[in-house]
């Protein structure tokens, strides 16, 4: 019996070794591909006014953040266990997580390069929201997190997919028909849909929105005076169905309908393999820079399905 325990206990052991040893290559592969990506994109290695040249280039720290998304770690505990060999050594998490704060502004221009090359002009976008629980309802009202500042805290919201209600913040999203996040933006959850759009009409102009398929009872972005406003302003023709009680009621494109879909899926996704709605941020710099290094992470395999002549949106690859 104790035999029996002992080899039970050795062969776990080493599988546990080997799938670590695996996780280590595997991550090391992946942060050295997508570090020659970057420099593809920008030949600069250093984005920060710093005293001294990290040991770790700002690049390198972007590519390894990248990196672990990609292989769906979103632990920084985790991550630092399994290290590139290049890269053990060279910082710390304390400094990596403030570095990847600062450092937001330079992935976000990483993700537009990406975007130009995926989509460089459309007729057609699609937007929606998606639903960013931070924590679970009962303990909103203790919670201390995401509060330092104004303006950006989170608040209580309702879901009409889930028919449920949350604490937290939105996602906004426009994307593209072929899959690709355009842009985007986080609000607190008590914020209607509808206020996005005023954002929009300083970043698109002469195309097509098409809105929220409207769950019953739920206004999604459904508003005659927004879509005049968006047409007057930067000729953005917003496309949403219509209920059957409206006035002069007329059926909703299927095609728009069925191609609208691929937001939805994209949110899905998100959640899935990006883990999208697991919070370890404690500040609310914190959060939108794990949501836009996910949301980076994401482009950055789109684009690389293009290069290699594979769908776009066939986001579980091996990155090799």
């Amino acid at each position: 019996m104790i035999k029996n325990k002992l080899l039970i206990s050795t062969v776990w052991l080493s599988l546990n070794f080997r799938q670590k040893t695996n996780d280590m290559s595997n991550l090391c592969v992946r942060y050295n591909k997508i570090l020659g990506l970057l420099h593809e994109l920008e030949p600069q290695d250093n984005f920060l006014n710093q005293i001294r040249t990290p040991k770790l280039s700002d690049k390198q720290l972007i590519a390894l953040a990248l990196a672990a998304e990609s292989a769906s770690i979103d632990s920084e505990r985790h991550l630092f266990k399994q290290l590139p060999a290049t890269v053990i050594g060279q910082i710390d998490r304390s400094v990596f997580n403030r570095r990847r704060r600062q450092l937001a502004f330079k992935i976000e221009h990483f993700r537009q390069r990406m975007v130009s090359v995926l989509a460089p002009s459309e007729n057609y976008y699609f937007v929606d929201s998606m639903p960013l629980e931070i924590c679970k309802f009962g303990r909103a009202k203790r919670l201390r997190i995401c509060r330092e500042t104004d303006g950006a805290e989170p608040g209580y919201g309702y879901c009409a997919v889930h028919k449920a209600y949350y604490f937290g913040y939105k996602i906004h999203a426009v994307c593209t028909p072929n899959g690709t996040i355009l842009t985007f933006d986080i609000s607190s959850a008590s914020t209607h849909d509808i206020h996005y759009l005023n954002d929009l009409k300083t970043q698109l102009d002469h195309c097509v929105l098409v809105g929220d398929l409207c769950p019953r009872g739920y206004k999604g972005y459904l508003s005659q005076q927004y879509q005049q406003d968006l047409f007057g302003t930067a000729a953005i023709r917003l496309e949403t169905p219509m209920r059957r009680n409206q006035v002069d009621f007329t059926p909703f494109s299927s095609v728009l309908r069925k191609a609208r879909k691929r937001i939805e899926t994209l949110f899905s996704q998100l959640c899935d393999q990006f883990m999208v709605r697991r919070n370890y941020a404690k500040s609310f710099q914190g959060l939108a820079t794990r949501i836009l290094s996910k949301l980076t992470a994401l482009t950055l395999i789109q684009w690389l399905n293009q290069r290699n002549g594979n769908k776009l949106n066939n986001l579980k690859i091996v990155i090799s």
